[in-house]
């Protein structure tokens, strides 16, 4: 038998707009043609940056949704029409967070440099000129906000996981036990942190006498704060664990404390690792209840246990708040302050994702 080949159309190839679907790229055209439009608009009426992104976004969406109708369909229109809305919104929560890292790295890059990391704030006295300037040094808040920080995830990351195994892998639904854990876990969740710092410093007054300022007491009321995220953070990935994996564990003949330690966790490690880091960074800005349970101070000290400490975030509340004599010098150790702070933020998510990605099972890298 002969094949028959298929007839190719006599006719010319028909052109998308005429087969119910819209050029591939016309998203983008639509959004240029927007642009331009609103860009015009606002020349006439006075130009305005806020005014030009807000018309460009309505005019996109509202442009798209009339080319959809016509020559698509109801349903794609609309499907359309809240894909751009939800573009939209994802570009607007994206101008706070560019903005305030272009802001913060523009004035504070020019404060960093090795005097900034490795010396201390303090007064230099020019015995040439007789002329007594301000050292602007970090040391003593990288320190403090190192040590601060570590305390308070050495009390929490534990205290946060094995409540979260708890109310997983132990713990009835209906028992008041879990409840009431996980009640004041929910209360602990919303507690402003000055609120943290109050009880610190209330606690270690109550302990040590009035004079309880310490990094201790700030790392105490950081773990208040941090307690809560992890073990929400951690419960929810616990709960992702299938329970095949738990139920092909026992049919072996493993305790549950095994099963827990060699299939729970490490199954779960990459998204636990994400949430402690999640706490971490949540605290590390912190400023209040530092200021209320360390206080400040300039001077180098190293010791937890004794007077004040100064941190990053403190040391940048204070450069605004309380300036020296060199309201230059303390507004640049503010800034350079807040640029430490974030880079410090991103080494530490970069370290997690690094551990996350090396203790993850082989089969979810």
């Amino acid at each position: 038998m002969t094949a028959i080949s298929p007839r190719r159309p006599s006719g010319p190839i028909t052109n998308t707009l005429t087969t119910g679907q819209l050029p591939r790229y016309v998203e983008w055209y639509t959004l240029a043609g927007a642009a331009a439009v609103s860009a015009v608009i606002q020349l006439l009426a006075g130009f305005s940056i806020t005014g030009w992104l807000v018309l460009t976004a309505v005019l996109y969406i509202a442009a798209l949704a009339i080319l959809s109708s016509v020559v698509e369909n109801r349903r794609k229109a609309l499907d359309r029409v809240v894909r751009g809305l939800v573009t939209v919104a994802f570009l607007l929560a994206l101008i706070p967070l560019v903005s305030t890292v272009y802001t913060v790295f523009t004035n504070g890059i020019g404060v960093i440099n090795w005097n900034f990391v490795t010396q201390t704030t303090g007064s230099v006295f020019n015995p040439e000129t007789f002329e007594v300037t301000t050292q602007v040094g970090a040391l003593q808040a990288i320190v403090g906000t190192l040590i601060i920080t570590g305390i308070a995830a050495l009390m929490s990351i534990p205290i946060g996981i094995l409540t979260a195994i708890y109310l997983v892998e132990y713990a009835q639904p209906r028992h008041w036990m879990a409840r009431t854990v996980t009640f004041l876990v929910d209360v602990m969740t919303g507690i402003p942190s000055i609120v943290a710092g109050l009880f610190a410093f209330s606690l270690f007054s109550l302990i040590v006498g009035p004079k309880a300022f310490s990094g201790f007491s700030a790392s105490v009321a950081l773990s208040v704060l941090m307690i809560p995220i992890v073990v929400r953070s951690c419960e929810e990935m616990l709960r992702l664990v299938s329970n095949e994996l738990r139920e092909a564990s026992y049919a072996l003949g493993v305790s549950k404390f095994l099963t827990i330690v060699k299939v729970v966790l490490p199954t779960a490690i990459a998204g636990i690792i994400t949430g402690v880091m999640l706490s971490i960074a949540r605290v590390i800005g912190e400023t209040a209840p530092i200021f209320m349970a360390a206080s400040f101070t300039d001077n180098f000290n190293a010791n937890p246990f004794d007077g004040p400490m100064q941190t990053l975030p403190v040391m940048a509340y204070v450069g605004y708040k309380f300036p020296s004599q060199d309201i230059d010098a303390s507004n640049a150790s503010a800034w350079g302050a807040a640029l430490l702070l974030v880079i410090l933020v991103i080494i530490l998510n970069l370290i997690a994702r690094i551990v996350a990605k090396v203790f993850a099972p082989k089969g979810a890298r």
